[in-house]
This record gives C-alpha cells, sequence and structure tokens, in this order.
C-alpha cells in the first residue's frame, strides 16, 4: 500500500465550527494526523448544532471532523495549558480559528511557538482577516456574505438576497487554509523554515467574486442578482418542462442553433433579435421567454432525451438524493464507506480530488466523540 503524502505530518487542530474543521479534515483525508484539541465542557460547538443529530452530534460536526483524534483540554488549566505547549513543539502545523488575539493570551501565538519549533506552520482562519478595522470583530458565512457582496448577486432579478444552499464561505476558507498549509510545507522541505499562513471567510469570499468583482474593478459597473442566468450567455439558464425545471446552457452561437433546430425553431436563428450572442444578449428576456414557451411542451424526460441527442447543454436540476444516486456520481466514488470500528462502516461524501499514486479514501475513519484517541496519539508524539 502506498503511503499517503501527509502520513508524517503531525496537524495540532486548535479549530471548531465548520471552516477550520473542514481544512484540518482535508489534510487528514490525505494522511496527516490530526489532533483535535476540544473544551472538556461539550467539545467543539457543532456537536450541539442541529437539528439533525447522528449519534449524539450535529450532523455538520461528522461532515467536516473525519479522520481525527480527539482530546479534551481546559487552556485555563495550568497543567492543560503545560500539555499543549508541549505538543506544539512536536507539531509539523497548527491551526486555529479564534479571534486575533485570543491565542496570545494562551501564551501560544506564533512569535512565542516559534522559537521552540522553528518549522512550525502557524495556521490561522478569521472573519474579517488578522488586523485592520474589522479584526477583532466575529462573522459567519451568512454575515460574511451579506458584507462581502455574494448575497447582492445571488437570487432572482427582482427578489431578495438569497444564501446558498450550504455554508459555502465557511467551506472555501477550510480550502484556503488547506492550500495554504500544503503550500508552506513545500515551502518548508526547501528551506526548513516554517512560517505563519491566514485566510478568513471575508477575504476568501471577496477572491470568490471572481469575474464579478473584475465586472465593477474594469468599470462595467456594479453586479446585481441574476437568477440562473448568466451575465455573458443567452440562454443560459433555469427554464420549466411541462414537470418541473432543466438547466439548459446553450449561449454559444452553434450550441443556440442546435437548440432551436431541437425544439423546432428553426426560424430564430435568422431572428434579429436571436441571430447573434450580442443580440441575444440584449434582447434576454425575449429570448428567455421564446425558448421557454417550447421547454414547457416537454417533460423532463423528453426534454433531456431531445436536447442531449443535439448535442446541447443541459440538466435536470435533481434533489441531493438524486444527485448522489446518479450514475456518474457512483462511478467517480463520490459516496464511500467510511471505518466506524474494526466490525463496521458507514457511507459518507468522498474525495473531490483523485490521485494516481494512492487511494484518497484508504483508512478513512469516523469522527471522533470528545476525548476519543487523543490521549494516545498525545502520548506518541510526545515519546517521539
Amino acid at each position: 500500500m502506498t503511503a499517503k503524502p501527509l502520513h508524517n505530518i503531525r496537524v495540532l487542530d486548535f479549530t471548531r465550527f465548520l471552516s477550520g474543521p473542514y481544512g484540518t479534515m482535508l489534510l487528514g483525508d490525505l494522511g496527516a494526523q490530526i489532533l483535535k484539541l476540544e473544551d472538556p465542557c461539550g467539545g467543539d460547538p457543532l456537536r450541539i448544532q442541529g437539528p439533525p443529530f447522528f449519534e449524539g452530534d450535529g450532523l455538520t460536526f461528522h461532515a467536516s471532523n473525519r479522520n481525527k483524534k480527539s482530546l479534551a483540554v481546559n487552556l485555563k488549566n495550568p497543567e492543560d495549558l503545560a500539555l499543549v505547549r508541549r505538543l506544539c513543539e512536536k507539531a509539523d502545523v497548527l491551526v486555529e480559528n479564534f479571534r486575533p488575539g485570543v491565542m496570545s493570551q494562551y501564551g501560544l501565538a506564533y512569535d512565542s511557538l516559534r522559537q521552540e519549533n522553528p518549522g512550525l506552520i502557524y495556521a490561522s482562519i478569521s472573519g474579517f482577516g488578522a488586523d485592520g478595522p474589522m479584526a477583532s470583530q466575529g462573522a459567519f458565512d451568512l454575515t460574511v456574505q451579506a458584507f462581502g457582496g455574494y448575497l447582492s448577486i445571488t437570487g432572482e432579478q427582482d427578489g431578495p438576497p438569497v444564501k446558498p444552499g450550504t455554508s459555502a464561505f465557511d467551506l472555501i476558507a477550510g480550502m484556503n487554509i488547506s492550500s495554504g498549509i500544503l503550500a508552506a510545507l513545500f515551502h518548508r522541505a526547501q528551506t526548513g523554515i516554517g512560517q505563519r499562513v491566514e485566510t478568513s471567510l471575508m477575504e476568501g469570499q471577496l477572491a470568490f467574486l471572481a469575474n464579478a468583482g473584475l465586472e465593477y474593478l474594469y468599470g462595467f459597473g456594479v453586479p446585481r442578482r441574476m437568477g440562473s442566468s448568466h451575465p455573458q450567455l443567452v440562454p443560459y439558464r433555469v427554464f420549466r418542462a411541462a414537470d418541473g425545471w432543466v438547466v439548459i446552457g446553450a449561449g454559444v452561437q452553434n450550441i443556440f442553433e442546435s437548440l432551436a433546430r431541437a425544439l423546432g425553431r428553426p426560424d430564430l436563428i435568422d431572428d434579429p433579435a436571436f441571430e447573434s450572442l450580442k443580440a441575444r444578449l440584449a434582447n434576454r428576456s425575449t429570448v428567455d421567454a421564446a425558448i421557454e414557451r417550447e421547454t414547457c411542451k416537454h417533460t423532463i424526460r423528453s426534454l433531456l432525451d431531445l436536447l442531449g441527442s443535439a448535442g446541447v447543454p443541459c440538466s435536470p436540476v435533481n434533489n441531493v438524493d438524486e444527485a448522489l444516486a446518479s450514475e456518474q456520481a457512483v462511478h467517480r466514488k463520490m459516496v464511500v464507506d467510511m471505518a466506524v470500528d474494526a466490525q463496521s462502516s458507514r457511507r459518507t461524501m468522498g474525495s473531490a480530488v483523485k490521485y494516481s499514486g494512492f487511494d484518497v479514501t484508504d483508512g478513512w475513519t469516523s469522527p471522533p466523540a470528545l476525548d476519543g484517541g487523543g490521549r494516545e496519539l498525545a502520548d506518541r508524539w510526545l515519546a517521539s
């Protein structure tokens, strides 16, 4: 069996809630040893966040804490704090998502710890950044989406702002910190020196604006909500079928022409309002209405068959159960078995990234009970 690339990397995980635990879980997926430090009085607050609850813990805890061991420590207890400082000397990576300044209160700031462990990679996630006028403010995914502009571009044009279906920017902050840690580990392998890595929910959200941010920065105005439509492509949105909804992406000229023929409307191809992408963008509502008059005549299944045969990109708007049960998701192993103990396993979400050199899901373990397995792992670290 090929060892995973982070099999000898020790991660001391101070994080709680979603962003930090998700990021450290991604490191654990790659083989890192994750020692999750939790308050003895209840542990990570995600354990009590629900419903739904599974085996006594909130389901979001299960979504962000596989492949870890839990160690219950009280940082206000001198003996526990002394143990934590010894573990910091043994760790390759420390990850925390307290408000800026909290770690300093316990003598666990980066400048202090690197004196004893110069190779330490010290990673921090905050709401608004490690410094600046809003550094001390707490944040949740929803408040950051509001502050950073994402809610203003999400939802139907004439409707209220709409939050995406998951806490997307908590998850993105976790992805950002994990990729930052990987870069710092690569840098350390070259130089022998650790460093501090910082990100925040706000910075991740602003960076994720991507082309919407450049639309403003390059002088094209302030982006607005457009529902499922695309600012640069028409038709490209959700359309109504006789029994539900279908997404059609036919903004490119040859695909639009294939769509028009498949729907029995070849006349649209030469219509001045439809004949080019520029024309369709200028007549967006007319184009969308004309397409939907035709899609409404078909069931979802017949419409997908019709457009698929014509080479027009389209999809049903699947529910989560339909998405996870789809042949492609099953083939790509987006649902996998994860060990609970030596005798049992349960299904969990698979990895978005696959590797030819190793099976990323091999050896995955269920999230730990509070103080589960952490003492043994801490002892191994300290004995080495």
